[in-house]
């Protein structure tokens, strides 16, 4: 059945059935608004957007997996705020000609990821349109903490990661040149594994400065470097590359670290401390901020891909 033999009130009837609510959401669908509790009287909140096309191809990515992904995209940028994440709101807008459980596989996915973190689907919209697009925003609670924001590194402090970084990108080459293993890397594609708690942790041990690496570690760090007014420099030898992912470049005739340097999509974090943090294992030491602008690889300037722009 298609949404529209189900309809729009229809629709949302089942998608709403399959949700599970966490202790945050004090009010789910149903109303006008959802209502969700905001312990720390402060919400950090986020948006990010899935377009089909650009984001995702159906022909790639069942239904489940994309709600994973749209979910982690949003999700990601809480924890990169040292926040928790509590709530998601989602709207779908799609053809009316889409079964109808697609849909409901999407929100499975959705809540699914968001119950990783004891968060909710709370509430959203749907519309009719010719392309498929899945916008979500997310909601957070920072926990009594100052949020960490990207301008707080400063010289001398070290730049770290933690999460996978490379496997997303070298799994969307794989797909792109028309292959479907190995399925390690594709699979990290469909489906980051994001390091949720690291966000927080990283806040309570400090943090200086940290973000969310979606469109790629060089890129998104530029993003420190700029808001900070500061340089960072990266360690090319800090990342081993997985065999895996070293034998499907070697077999693509890729670089692998364009993967680990510019790829996007894995959702891990990267965040600068104090020299005087020990780091905990969840995190990785990558790089330090030096004085001057921008960032390097190995003191000098990175002439590949530094990441994903969306208008080019």
């Amino acid at each position: 059945m298609s949404v529209a033999g189900v309809g729009e009130f229809g629709l949302i009837d089942r998608v709403t059935a399959r949700l599970t609510y966490g202790s945050s959401c004090l009010l789910g669908p149903g109303d006008d608004a959802a209502v969700v509790a905001a312990p720390d009287a402060r919400v950090a909140a986020s948006t990010d957007v899935l377009v089909e096309g650009r984001h995702f191809r159906r022909d790639w990515s069942g239904a489940r997996d994309i709600g994973h992904r749209a979910a982690a995209a949003n999700l990601a940028d809480i924890a990169a705020m040292g926040a928790t994440p509590t709530a998601l709101l989602v709207a779908l807008c799609m053809p009316a000609d889409l079964e109808t459980s697609w849909a409901e596989e999407l929100a499975d996915g959705l809540a699914a990821e968001a119950a990783t973190v004891g968060a909710s689907v709370v509430g959203g919209d749907m519309s009719a349109s010719p392309t498929l697009t899945i916008a979500v925003t997310a909601l957070g609670d920072l926990g009594g903490r100052p949020p960490v924001v990207r301008s707080g590194a400063r010289p001398g402090d070290v730049v770290a990661v933690a999460g996978r970084s490379g496997w997303a990108a070298a799994g969307l080459t794989v797909l792109s040149r028309g292959f479907r293993t190995p399925r390690l890397l594709v699979e990290a594609y469909r489906r980051p594994e994001v390091p949720y708690a690291a966000g927080p942790h990283a806040a309570r041990l400090g943090a200086t400065a940290m973000i969310d690496i979606s469109d790629g570690l060089l890129a998104d760090l530029g993003h420190v470097a700029k808001a900070s007014g500061v340089g960072l420099d990266v360690h090319r030898d800090a990342f081993e590359v997985p065999r895996q992912m070293r034998d499907a470049a070697q077999a693509l005739g890729v670089d692998p670290y364009s993967w680990i340097l510019g790829g996007g999509d894995d959702h891990a974090l990267a965040a600068t401390f104090p020299r005087s943090v020990a780091l905990p294992a969840e995190w990785r030491q990558v790089g330090r901020v030096v004085e001057g602008a921008g960032v390097t690889v190995d003191g000098e300037k990175y002439h590949g891909p530094a990441g994903w722009d969306h208008f080019r």
